[in-house]
This record gives structure tokens, C-alpha cells and sequence, in this order.
């Protein structure tokens, strides 16, 4: 596939079809302790952007899912929203923020996308890939909801194409559904509801793309919901293929039915021949009865992108919060350099409960990137690095 078709994906057509290649399980029995991810203090909590809260982010990224580094810097794309008293606001405004990173530090460049390009009312996670020929750009992002319609939780996984020049990436285009929920395997809905429980809202969201070393086959992976199960834990990695005619839907990778709700910000290294999945969850997404994990990396690894997967460290769970600080920080993006990026949520509670300190739902909201800590990789084992 040239550089060119890659700039300009076309609109797949969705494969209606029962799943034909089982996904892999995940259901853990227990998790073994493992290194913490490094406590966050008031010292980490310096907001690069005031007056706006920072979460989800991902770098501009080579085919292979090395960071780009261009005009001397590295090139990122935050989620961003003005500073709300409560800050779970922020997911109903959300745009996407462009900075750079260099000797100088941080740089803003605005919103990624003019005003008016976005088919949907918010802009939500997904990946950006500077393609070989080093011009190309394509960033792939969630869309939320539908542009003059009713308020709705929906999501749409597509694609704009760019450039990458002197100012960084930009130019873009108008972006291109790349694939449809199929209603068969992935949960199609509207989502038309108000006030959601937390960690109840069905995915079909956060595109990252994976160019397959053994293949050359472009992918991505995404979070979604299984649509063959009525049961409201039913968390998917799910997966689409560039082909000569576009993008194609198919079977997913790994399901989470009866564990887990939601497999967040799912990204896939290559490193030493193997497959490595990781996604974010959370503890409140786990199901009752299932012996639910802490707020924390998880994966699992396989010897071929479509599995079978098996979970990394015997439970799949990577790279846990402090115990004594759970929810200090989330959505965890590995690059291909092994180190692992997030922002700063809920930090420093020192076991106060947001129910009981609602003064503290903005005093102790990061809302900035958290510092960033590598993984030491050894077979199926994957862990924090010391």
C-alpha cells in the first residue's frame, strides 16, 4: 500500500458476520505483587497548559511506532478542556491539543483540528502516524457523538490525513470514517442517555495504529464492546485491516465478558519477536464477582497479532497505581521506546474519598502529564523498570 492511499484512507465496508476466530480470554484469578508506577508529588503537578486539563495523549509516531522527532522535537496530541469546577465535565467538550516537546520544553500549538472539521461534538483518543515517506500524516481519532444531533455517547472511528512540514503536522483534511460498528460483533448504539454511570458507556473507540513486522499489513486496534453478550461487562480489543479496498472490520482480539467493561487506549508493540497488547482499566470497571484488578496498565502477549493472546505476568496486570494512592494517575500509552506515557487524575488523596471531600474533585485533579516511567520487557514477563 503506497504512502498515498495510507494519507487518504477510504470507507471500509463493515463485515456482517458472527465472530469466526474466537477472541482470546481474559480472566484473571489473582495478580501477584509487582513494582508500583512511582508515587506522584506536588512537584509532578505542574500544568503546562493553564486554564486547561490535559489527559489522554500520544505521540506523532513512525509506521514501526517509533516517536517521530521533528524540527528537534517530539510532536503530541493531548484530549484538552477548560478547568471545570468538576472536572468530569471535561469528556463533553473535549478537543484535541498539539504541543511539541524540545530542549526548551513545551510548546502549544493550538487545537489539532480547525474549528468545524469534526463530524461529531467532541474529539476524543486515538493515534498519529508519520507515514515512511516522512510527508504523510494520518491521525486517527474517536469522534463522539453527532454533529447536530442529540447528545449522545456514540463513537466513530475515523481517519484524517495530513502533512507533516516545517510547523509540524497539519494541513488536514476532512476526515474519513475508516470502519462501522458492525451490530453483530461490536455493539452499534446511539448511546443516547443522560448521566451514565462511570465506566458503564459502550466502546467502539481510541484507534492505534500497528504496522505488523511479519506481515507489512497496516492495523489498528481499538476499544469496544461485545455485541453477541448481554452482559454489561463486556469490554473488547477489537481490530480493523488497511486492504487495497480500505479499511476492514474484523474479528476481535481479545475479550474481557464478565471481567471487564472497559479495555482502554489499547496500543500494540513489537519488541524480541513477540506481540505485546496493553490497554488501561480501571477498578470500578470490573465486573461483580470477577477478582477485580487495581487502576493500572494491563496486557497480554502472543507470538502472532491475531493470538492466542495470553496475559503478561500471569494476570495481564503490568503496571498498578500506589496502593495507597489508587487513582493517582491514568490512560497509559507505551511507545516504541518502552516508556510509558499518562496523565495526573486523582493525587495525593491520602485514602480521602471524593463522595466525602467533593472540595477536593478540582483542588486534587492533575489534569497534566505524569512523569514518565519505562517497562522492563522479559518474555511474558513486563514490568515496571527499576
Amino acid at each position: 500500500m503506497s504512502a498515498d492511499n495510507l494519507s487518504s484512507p477510504a470507507v471500509a465496508q463493515t463485515i456482517a458476520e458472527p465472530v469466526s476466530r474466537p477472541p482470546s480470554r481474559w480472566e484473571p484469578q489473582g495478580y501477584d505483587p509487582l513494582p508500583e508506577i512511582p508515587l506522584v508529588t506536588a512537584a509532578d503537578v505542574a500544568p503546562i497548559m493553564p486554564g486547561l486539563d490535559l489527559w489522554d495523549c500520544w505521540p506523532l509516531a513512525h509506521e514501526d511506532g517509533r516517536t517521530a522527532v521533528h524540527a528537534g522535537r517530539t510532536w503530541w496530541f493531548f484530549l484538552s478542556a477548560p478547568c471545570f469546577p468538576d472536572p468530569v465535565q471535561r469528556h463533553d467538550v473535549a478537543r484535541i491539543r498539539l504541543l511539541s516537546h524540545g530542549e526548551d520544553g513545551w510548546r502549544d500549538h493550538g487545537n489539532a483540528l480547525p474549528d468545524g472539521l469534526n463530524p461529531g461534538t467532541r474529539e476524543w483518543a486515538g493515534c498519529a502516524v508519520v507515514m515512511d515517506d516522512g510527508v504523510s500524516v494520518t491521525l486517527f481519532y474517536t469522534v463522539a457523538g453527532r454533529r447536530g444531533g442529540a447528545f449522545s455517547y456514540e463513537q466513530r472511528l475515523f481517519a484524517v490525513p495530513g502533512t507533516l512540514d516545517a510547523d509540524g503536522p497539519g494541513q488536514w483534511q476532512e476526515p474519513v470514517e475508516i470502519v462501522a460498528a458492525d451490530g453483530v460483533r461490536y455493539i452499534a448504539d446511539r448511546q443516547e442517555i443522560t448521566n451514565p454511570a462511570p465506566g458503564s458507556i459502550k466502546g467502539f473507540r481510541d484507534p492505534a495504529w500497528f504496522r505488523d513486522p511479519a506481515t507489512g499489513k497496516a492495523h489498528v486496534v481499538f476499544t469496544a464492546s461485545a455485541a453477541w453478550s448481554d452482559n454489561p461487562h463486556n469490554g473488547l480489543v477489537g481490530l480493523a485491516t488497511l486492504t487495497d479496498a480500505g479499511w476492514v472490520l474484523e474479528d476481535p482480539l481479545v475479550e474481557a465478558i464478565g471481567t471487564n467493561n472497559e479495555m482502554e487506549r489499547p496500543c500494540v508493540v513489537w519488541r524480541d519477536g513477540r506481540y505485546y497488547l496493553f490497554w488501561s482499566t480501571q477498578r470500578h470497571t470490573f465486573a461483580p464477582g470477577a477478582v477485580a484488578g487495581p487502576n493500572g496498565l494491563y496486557g497480554m502477549v502472543a507470538e502472532s497479532l491475531t493470538g492466542p493472546w495470553r496475559p503478561i505476568n500471569g494476570s495481564a496486570l503490568v503496571a498498578p497505581n500506589p496502593a495507597g494512592e489508587p487513582g493517582q494517575t491514568y490512560s497509559w500509552w507505551v511507545t516504541g521506546e518502552r516508556t510509558v506515557w499518562s496523565f495526573i487524575d486523582y493525587w495525593g488523596m491520602n485514602g480521602r474519598k471524593l463522595a466525602d471531600h467533593p472540595e477536593l474533585l478540582r483542588a486534587q485533579f492533575g489534569g497534566t502529564p505524569a512523569p514518565v516511567f519505562s517497562l522492563a520487557f522479559d518474555g511474558d514477563r513486563v514490568t515496571v523498570a527499576g
